[in-house]
C-alpha cells in the first residue's frame, strides 16, 4: 500500500526536456531510424519525439505485458494493447522510448519482444526520466531528466494533459511493505 506522495518538482519543463532529447537523437536521423514507444508512458514520449524529429516512418508501439518476468505473479493488465510495428525492423536502427527507466526489467521485456519481430541493426534507448535502482545492466542513451530516489520510493508522473505535453509533476510515493 502506498502512502501519500510528496511532490518533488512541480515545474519540470517537459517541453524543454523533450527538446533536449530530440537534439541528442537528431544525429541518428541519417540512419533512417524507426521509433517505438512502450505502452503506456513511453508511447506519448515517443509520439512527441517523433513529431519533434519530423520522422516519416510511422510510429511503432509495444505492449510488453506478455514479456514481463513477473507476468505469472501479477497477471495481465486489463487494458493490454496490441503491439504495432508498422515496418520491418530487420537491419533497421530502432529508437526505443519509455517514460521512466528504473530497474531495467521493462526494457529487457521490450528487447525480447523487438527481437521476436526481427533483428535490428541497433537499438538506442531514450527515456524521459532515468532514476536509480537498476537491477539489470541496462542504461539509457538519451535522458530527459535524471533523478535519485531512496529505497522504497517510487516515482509517479502526473501530466495535466492526456498526451503528456503539458506540465508534468513528479510525485514521489513511499511504498510500504
Amino acid at each position: 500500500m502506498s502512502k501519500p506522495g510528496r511532490i518533488l518538482n512541480e515545474n519540470l519543463d517537459i517541453a524543454q526536456a523533450l527538446s533536449r532529447m530530440a537534439e541528442k537523437l537528431r544525429p541518428l536521423l541519417a540512419r533512417d531510424p524507426v521509433m517505438i514507444g512502450i505502452h503506456t508512458g513511453g508511447v506519448w514520449v515517443a509520439r512527441r519525439l517523433h513529431e519533434l524529429l519530423n520522422l516519416q516512418e510511422p510510429l511503432g508501439t509495444l505492449d510488453i505485458s506478455f514479456y514481463r518476468d513477473d507476468f505469472t505473479r501479477i497477471g495481465i493488465h486489463p487494458e493490454v494493447k496490441a503491439s504495432e510495428l508498422p515496418v520491418n525492423i530487420d537491419e533497421r536502427h530502432v529508437i526505443l522510448c519509455d517514460d521512466v527507466l528504473h530497474t531495467g526489467r521493462t526494457i529487457r521485456a521490450a528487447f525480447n519482444e523487438i527481437f521476436d519481430y526481427g533483428r535490428p541493426a541497433s537499438v538506442t534507448l531514450a527515456v524521459l526520466i532515468d532514476r536509480n535502482g537498476r537491477e539489470l545492466p541496462i542504461q539509457a542513451d538519451v535522458i530527459g531528466h535524471p533523478i535519485d530516489l531512496r529505497k522504497g520510493e517510487h516515482i509517479k508522473l502526473i501530466s495535466d494533459s492526456p498526451d503528456g505535453v503539458g506540465r508534468l509533476t513528479l510525485e514521489i510515493q513511499e511504498v510500504g511493505e
